[in-house]
């Protein structure tokens, strides 16, 4: 970094940061807020589908969603390393929320997140059996990965190395997702299921993004936490899942 060059310019330019000790308090403050964020959905993400597990129907079935239950705790942890590094104490972080607590279904909360934790608001909702689990891992898994893309070019190299490493088993949970509903809709019940679900779960999702015009984003950009904006992340996201459930007679 130039010695004459504000740490804001540096890092708008596309400047990264390799330690703690680099990093002014206020870009701490905001890259731990977001580290904690993804771990607490994460977690919150991993504890909701492990009480689905065994409504699975089939063998193939049980063996995706334990392996969605350990990948998702797995990439926590990770990200959890990079937060331990700037003090954070890992040993208690995992164990000081319940990750599985949910609201009533019919709560509705927007994107404002809730409790002590950091997961973002969907992963306050509950699922209801299967097709409502493998639906909501559908479109979420849909986010993940359109909100991982940006995330893996945040300004910190060892979470953005790390977030690169985490996007493509992300990627293959939302193909398992997606391989499930394929064959949940092969009758007019399943279909029937799966539509309701969908008609639940897609707003909430979308909420997910965030508002138009954050001026939130506009602090994170400043720091190169954040590149594209909250609309146009949900813009990607819409265009690829109404495809998906349109190939599928879900809309």
């Amino acid at each position: 970094m130039s010695e004459t060059m504000p740490i804001e310019q540096y890092l708008q330019e596309g400047g990264m940061l390799s330690s703690p000790d680099n990093a002014p308090p206020r870009y701490r403050g905001e890259l731990l807020r977001l580290m904690a964020s993804f771990v607490d959905s994460e977690l919150a993400g991993s504890a909701g589908f492990a009480d689905i597990i065994n409504d699975a129907p089939g063998i193939q079935e049980r063996i995706s969603a334990a392996r969605i239950v350990l990948e998702k705790t797995d990439h926590a942890g990770q990200v959890l390393q990079v937060m331990e590094t700037f003090g954070v104490d890992g040993g208690r972080y995992a164990i000081h929320h319940p990750w599985a607590a949910r609201l009533s279904r019919d709560a509705d909360i927007g994107a404002v997140r809730q409790g002590g934790d950091m997961r973002l608001a969907v992963f306050h909702y509950p699922l209801e059996g299967w097709v409502d689990a493998v639906v909501m891992n559908v479109l979420m898994g849909a986010a993940s990965v359109v909100q991982l893309k940006e995330l893996a070019r945040v300004s910190y190299q060892p979470l953005a190395e790390t977030f690169r490493a985490i996007l493509p088993r992300e990627r293959r949970h939302a193909e398992l997702g997606a391989a499930g509903l394929v064959r949940i809709v092969t009758d007019d019940e399943g279909r029937a299921k799966a539509r309701a679900s969908a008609a639940y779960w897609y707003p909430r999702v979308a909420a997910s993004f965030g508002h138009a015009g954050s001026p939130r984003f506009e602090t994170l950009s400043r720091f190169g936490l954040r590149h594209t904006p909250n609309e146009t992340l949900l813009a990607e996201w819409q265009t690829e899942v109404d495809a998906q459930l349109s190939a599928l007679g879900l809309n």
